[in-house]
């Protein structure tokens, strides 16, 4: 496409779902958020695009997309974080220990085959990324045939975390630690950099029950020995336990906010 319309190189962005993600071969789109009407003009090859898009949501049955071809240029739904952002893959093996997480800059565009969070730290990531976090989402989450559909509305929002906010009480001995999130955040970063040890790899190849490296698995035995201790639970925990103490919490969190409501 480039070879015909050079020009339309600024305008072109990475795109990614969960399997470009997890497998690292991302596709490209264009992103013509700012591209400003007489810069569209001096793009021909962009335009007809452009008019493909609009023909195309207009034979649309469906009353929304039509109305969305009077901004053809655009997506129909522009949620693109400003900054770096946590990517969630909505689908992922069942084989996994942990469904691939990942940080992206803005300049990557997201599809609607991905769930993400915007400003996430690295707290947040180490949290999402543990076993705690993976036993409630293999216990709530859709399934596509046997693979894991992570939600946001499902396995997110409803996720019990180990510290309070302003909207949940505290829950576990060590609620509101700032030193057992410091601790969670430098086991997140360790799983960053055991990933970085291995450039050439996918997440696809690095979360491979059977090729996973040691140096990640070991990172991630340490970050979840560290969420299990954010909870005040042991750290043998087994999965099945884990999952009961999470709905203990998830009970006594919705109780407290339908007295809250009263």
């Amino acid at each position: 496409f480039l070879k015909t319309e050079p020009g339309a190189e600024r305008w072109m962005r990475p795109f990614v779902g969960s399997d470009d993600f997890i497998n690292g071969k991302f596709r490209h789109c264009l992103w013509l958020k700012d591209a400003s009407p007489s810069e569209l003009r001096k793009l021909p090859q962009v335009m007809k695009r452009v008019e493909a898009v609009r023909e195309f949501r207009l034979s649309s049955v469906k009353e929304a997309t039509r109305l969305a071809a009077n901004t053809p240029a655009f997506f129909m739904e522009i949620k693109q974080p400003e900054g770096e952002y946590l990517i969630i893959p909505a689908t992922s093996s069942e084989k996994r220990d942990y469904i691939p997480l990942g940080y992206l800059s803005q300049d990557v565009i997201a599809s609607n085959a991905a769930n993400f969070i915007s400003n996430a730290t690295l707290y947040h990531f180490g949290v999402l990324t543990s076993s705690v976090h993976m036993a409630w989402m293999r216990t709530v989450c859709g399934r596509l045939e046997m693979r894991y559909r992570y939600s946001a509305a499902i396995v997110y929002n409803n996720f019990p975390w180990p510290f309070a906010s302003s909207l949940r009480p505290p829950c576990g001995e060590n609620a509101n630690d700032e030193s057992a999130k410091a601790a969670i955040e430098k086991t997140a970063q360790g799983i960053l950099d055991a990933r970085a040890l291995y450039p050439d790899s996918s997440l696809a190849d690095l979360y491979d029950p059977l090729a996973m490296p040691p140096e990640l698995r070991k990172a991630h035995a340490a970050n979840d020995a560290a969420v299990l201790k954010a909870y005040g639970w042991p750290t043998d925990l087994s999965e099945p336990e884990i999952v009961s103490r999470l709905f203990d919490m998830y009970e006594k969190l919705t109780a407290s906010a339908k007295e809250d409501a009263v």
